[in-house]
């Protein structure tokens, strides 16, 4: 599936919709490069499954639990950026059976964890948001001039494509009513 996200609203609000479609057991793996709504995408997940607590960024805690408020299973929102190995996310012991797992930045560290899971790749254009130097920690600039044109540029929204592979057996019916809108 492949779908153009417009902005950041209609990110949140394909993560509530993706929500429809996952149980206990589900594993996503997302992958795009840094501000391109990995995390937007989760918050809306988060919301559409109701679990408890603000969705936000794990990046330097690695791993973060948010209870079901209704009794459903609990979300488990992953920053696998600074993990080396599958063996170190495995050291996290995450119930990865009785939870809703995203992980941000895993791809090539889940071998042999599941045998399904959903990829979802966020792509962004290069356009304005790639001259912001907040983005890019090799750029000696810093964070950038305020007022600056550049600046003004990255508060326009920009679409995202983003690609949903489902692998394995749980996906083989595919992912229901979330066609390409």
């Amino acid at each position: 599936m492949r779908r153009t996200i417009p902005d950041p609203d209609a990110m949140h609000a394909f993560g509530q919709e993706m929500a429809a479609v996952l149980r206990a057991g589900d594993l996503m793996v997302l992958t795009g490069p840094l501000g391109a709504g990995k995390t937007t995408f989760t918050r809306g997940l988060g919301e559409g499954l109701r679990v408890r607590g603000a969705v936000t960024s794990p990046t330097f805690v690695l791993a973060r639990t948010h209870p079901s408020t209704v009794g459903g299973p609990p979300l488990v929102h992953v920053d696998a950026y600074r993990l080396a190995s599958a063996m170190e996310l495995d050291d996290l012991d995450i119930d990865f059976a009785r939870s809703i797992v995203v992980v941000e930045w895993g791809r090539g560290l889940l071998d042999g964890i599941t045998e399904s899971w959903l990829d979802v790749e966020i792509e962004r254009p290069l356009g304005a948001s790639q001259a912001d130097p907040a983005e890019d920690p090799s750029d000696e600039r810093g964070a950038g001039e305020i007022g600056t044109d550049e600046t003004v540029a990255l508060d326009l929204p920009e679409p995202r494509t983003v690609t949903v592979t489902a692998h394995g057996p749980r996906w083989q019916a595919g992912l229901g009513d979330l066609g390409p809108a």
